[in-house]
């Protein structure tokens, strides 16, 4: 996701749109790794819901890029189908380390 994040949106020119998006977006696996390597499921667990908050930041600012034309319908929705499916599967993780 991170990569097609800085691939799409790397020649932008709205710089402060730019790194916002690719920061929301790297922001999700970092903290997965870093929640990984804080030693008890509670702080991973905290981990796993600041990646679940990077994935709709991501999502909110591929509605705000379509509308500004920075990416077709079509790129959006292809997109927000990938990020939607990481959300799927960090809540799904979260759950199972839970019980």
């Amino acid at each position: 996701m991170a990569k097609e994040i800085y691939l799409t949106f790397g020649p932008l020119k709205d710089f402060g749109f730019r790194d916002q998006i690719t920061r929301a977006a790297i922001s999700i696996s970092n903290n997965i790794a870093e929640g990984f390597d804080r030693g008890s499921n509670a702080d991973f667990r905290r981990f796993l819901y600041f990646s679940l908050g990077s994935c709709s930041e991501v999502r909110s600012m591929l509605y705000v890029a379509e509308e500004l034309n920075y990416i077709s319908l079509e790129k959006r929705n292809l997109l927000i189908e990938q990020s939607s499916e990481i959300s799927k599967v960090i809540s799904g993780f979260i759950k199972s380390i839970s019980k």
